[in-house]
């Protein structure tokens, strides 16, 4: 009888061990969703053409070569984005892509089209959630950085842990911090649609 109930005991420990390890989230991101910490979200522009090309009469999304990458991603991935949330100059006939400008607000290189404070505790956690998983990555397939989207994190007392997120190069960079996940940095297709839903949600649409 106390065999059994020894074992019911280690048992019962064990489980509970599995399951506290299962819901800890790779550090920096673990403390960051305990904490609640300030995240603030952007759009970019994951493109912008020479300013030769966009400055010429009638420039459209075709005077102009798009990376192949991109061109890739917009028959393939795009329309899972709403309209809205796309960068401009990247579909025909919509508005032409802005030339590169040295004196607009930018994000790690890369235009800000818009930013929100997240205030709704269930997309902070979503994100973190995404970020901090090492099964929602895999090795990249592409090197390519066209980023669509930034996250930024503040953290105690270091720099924000800030994220360039790439759909048209189905992968991440980071800056800030160690990325805990080692080479692990491209999305997987259930991530992309994570993070893509945590957008509409954040941005509307």
């Amino acid at each position: 009888m106390k065999l059994l109930l020894g074992l019911v005991s280690f048992t019962a420990v064990a489980a509970g061990t599995l399951v506290g390890c299962a819901a800890t989230l790779a550090q920096p991101f673990d403390t960051l969703k305990k904490d609640a910490a300030p995240m603030t979200v952007f759009r970019l522009q994951n493109f912008e053409p020479p300013a030769q090309a966009a400055a010429a009469p009638g420039a459209t999304v075709g005077g102009f070569a798009l990376p192949p990458q991109i061109q890739q991603w917009i028959t393939a991935g795009a329309q899972m984005l709403p309209p809205g949330l796309l960068p401009p100059g990247l579909i025909p006939g919509t508005a032409a892509a802005p030339a590169a400008q040295a004196q607009v607000a930018r994000f790690h290189e890369f235009r800000i089209l818009g930013n929100v404070n997240v205030a709704d505790p269930s997309i902070h956690a979503e994100m973190m959630d995404i970020l901090g998983k090492e099964s929602n990555f895999d090795m990249p397939r592409e090197s390519c950085m066209y980023a669509e989207f930034g996250v930024a994190v503040a953290q105690r007392g270091q720099p924000p842990a800030d994220v360039l997120v790439s759909l048209s190069c189905n992968q991440v960079r980071t800056f800030g911090f160690v990325w805990p996940h080692g080479q692990k940095t491209g999305l997987k297709p259930d991530t992309t649609k994570r993070i893509i839903e945590v957008m509409k949600r954040t941005f509307g649409g």
